[in-house]
């Protein structure tokens, strides 16, 4: 197999649907396009699993499609490949044969049977795996005899994770495939994503807005934020970027001292914060002495926060 593949993005700037009008009186004005990502920086490291977050519109499609060449950056530059050897992905053969971007409707061909649509795939791919594609299709149920419009949402999307794994290329990008997928589908899934990227090790990347499930598979994560990179961290360094307490009001703010509070909660008499940062170990003492719980923030909880409106990383 290829070695993974790594990707860069040096202050990429991506604009879209700018236009030009003719007024009736004969003047001609130029529309503002849109900005997707606005200065962009990003390493992704190769042979890792990562998290890509961010709110609907933040970016993160636009992000993923620079990777996998379906968009150019208006400014700015975008390299993909293995380590010493990244190119620009743009009209590539070489690096676009390596990297597989996997959207919700698996890009099938509506009016193919399914199986064509594989047979397509399998001739793009070097590295594709039709045992892994026949077992997977048969664990997800789905009867490649028909067409993609005479499945459900679920069955297609099962597709493209099927698609997206039998690839087994060096940089695989699952852009909110679990979208259709009921519960049992998507554990499934997401424990054949583990076991075969533990034997066929390459870059995944993985968005998603069901953190919650995902984010233990994730080694890195990457958090876009209106059009820019807000944090791109080990998965273990963001959970350390916060923790909560929770207890009397007067302890917890004591503990919290001057801390940046991402969120705060109160019910009745107890009150618990999500503050930025860690605590100290005769912090840690104080906290048990005055009886307050100290917790771990769940990823989710820290996107969530880091996210909102308003919130701005020091």
């Amino acid at each position: 197999m290829t070695a993974p593949f790594g990707a860069r993005l040096d202050d990429v700037v991506v604009h879209f649907g700018k236009s030009h009008r003719v007024l009736q009186n004969g003047t001609m004005i130029r529309d503002d396009a849109s900005t997707a990502l606005d200065g962009a920086s990003l390493t992704i490291r190769p042979g890792v699993i990562t998290g890509v977050l961010g709110r609907n519109g933040a970016g993160k499609t636009t992000m993923l499609s620079l990777l996998a060449a379906f968009t150019r950056p208006t400014s700015g530059t975008v390299v993909v490949g293995p380590e010493g050897e990244q190119e620009d992905p743009w009209e590539n053969p070489w690096i676009t044969s390596g990297t597989q971007l996997v959207r919700e409707s698996g890009d099938l061909m509506t009016d193919e049977k399914v199986s064509t649509s594989l047979k397509y795939y399998a001739d793009m791919r070097p590295d594709w795996s039709a045992e892994t594609a026949e077992r997977l299709l048969d664990l997800f149920e789905v009867d490649v005899r028909k067409n993609p419009s005479a499945l459900s949402r679920g069955k297609r999307s099962a597709i493209g994770a099927t698609i997206g794994l039998a690839t087994r290329a060096p940089l695989t990008i699952f852009d909110e495939v679990y979208l259709g997928m009921d519960a049992p589908t998507r554990y499934a899934f997401y424990d054949e994503l583990l076991a075969d990227y533990a034997e066929h090790p390459r870059t995944i990347l993985l968005s998603s807005h069901l953190v919650e499930e995902v984010e233990r598979l994730f080694e890195d994560v990457v958090v876009i934020d209106r059009g820019r990179v807000l944090l791109a961290e080990s998965a273990d360094e963001m959970r350390a970027r916060g923790f909560s307490l929770t207890g009397s009001k007067d302890a917890v703010e004591r503990i919290a001292g001057d801390r940046r509070v991402l969120h705060r909660q109160q019910l009745g008499a107890t009150v618990q914060v999500t503050l930025e940062g860690a605590l100290g170990d005769d912090e840690l003492a104080v906290a048990r002495g005055a009886g307050v719980e100290v917790g771990s923030v769940p990823v989710q909880d820290l996107f969530v926060r880091l996210t909102s409106p308003g919130s701005v990383l020091p």
